[in-house]
């Protein structure tokens, strides 16, 4: 495990490879900043508020998420221009955990920015409209999909449970989520996820300092461990989609060290997803 850059974010999360850009992008989103680094050093851009996650929609632009909308934004030019809205009425919330699926679409949690219980919620954008999938959530993370596109996954983090959700032909859920793993919390708190080319759940754990790998039939395969015990998300990128980045946070007012809010990188043995075009 490699520090892939050293700043201490505060709240370091949505990591993405953009796979026409070959770039690697993450957020901090209590600092309301989005990171990138080439081999040309490290790029920030400011925002006003929080955003938390993205998806590429072509060479230069992302679909970002932030407090109050979903933001077609220019990495090349800084131009932006607001997509639609994300919960712009209430001032008490904003977006976090998001990820595009293999349809085109977009999901994207929202939670209360003081962790209220059940202030979340989880969404979904597609071809133009956001639909309201969930309601009542505390803290949605781990939105992924399977490689075949038929599941998506999603966890409420304080509950330890990571669920699996049929989709239909067009990537919206089909019937009731059903329970993948119920994970003890005195060894698991289920952050952020993605799914490699195998099939199999890579899962960061807040607080436990690891990522924790689940087959497709839940049973746990492996566990990474990382310097940072607040793991926040991990994603698959390099040219061979080989390479493990994973972003963690600082920001808690539990003891911290040097190694949290670092962006770390580690070479696997098993390659990735490419991460999926937003069509907006």
């Amino acid at each position: 495990m490699e520090v892939f850059d050293d700043t201490n974010c505060l709240l370091g999360e949505g990591p993405l490879w953009h796979p026409l850009r070959g770039q690697f992008f993450w957020f901090d989103i209590d600092a309301h900043r989005l990171y990138t680094r080439t081999d040309e050093g490290q790029q920030v851009w400011q925002f006003d508020e929080h955003v938390s996650a993205a998806g590429w929609v072509d060479e230069a632009r992302l679909l970002v998420a932030s407090e109050s909308a979903l933001i077609d934004f220019n990495v090349e030019t800084g131009a932006h221009a607001k997509v639609c809205d994300l919960e712009a009425d209430n001032p008490a919330t904003r977006s976090n955990d998001g990820r595009a699926d293999p349809y085109g679409g977009f999901w994207i949690g929202t939670m209360g920015k003081m962790k209220e219980p059940g202030a979340g919620a989880i969404y979904r954008y597609y071809r133009g409209e956001l639909r309201r999938l969930y309601a009542l959530w505390s803290i949605p993370n781990a939105m992924c999909f399977t490689p075949d596109g038929r599941f998506a996954y999603l966890s409420d983090t304080p509950t330890g449970k990571v669920w699996r959700q049929a989709l239909d032909g067009e990537g919206w859920p089909s019937g009731a989520p059903e329970l993948f793993v119920d994970l003890p919390g005195d060894r698991y708190r289920p952050d952020g996820a993605v799914v490699d080319a195998d099939g199999n759940l890579w899962c960061a754990q807040f607080r436990h300092g690891k990522v924790a790998v689940f087959d497709p039939d839940g049973r746990e395969v492996r566990s990474i461990a990382l310097p940072a015990k607040r793991t926040t998300c991990p994603a698959f990128g390099g040219e061979d989609l080989r390479t493990l980045f994973v972003t963690s946070a600082s920001q808690e007012p539990e003891v911290t060290t040097e190694h949290d809010g670092r962006t770390y990188a580690l070479r696997v043995d098993v390659a990735g997803q490419q991460e999926h075009r937003v069509i907006l």
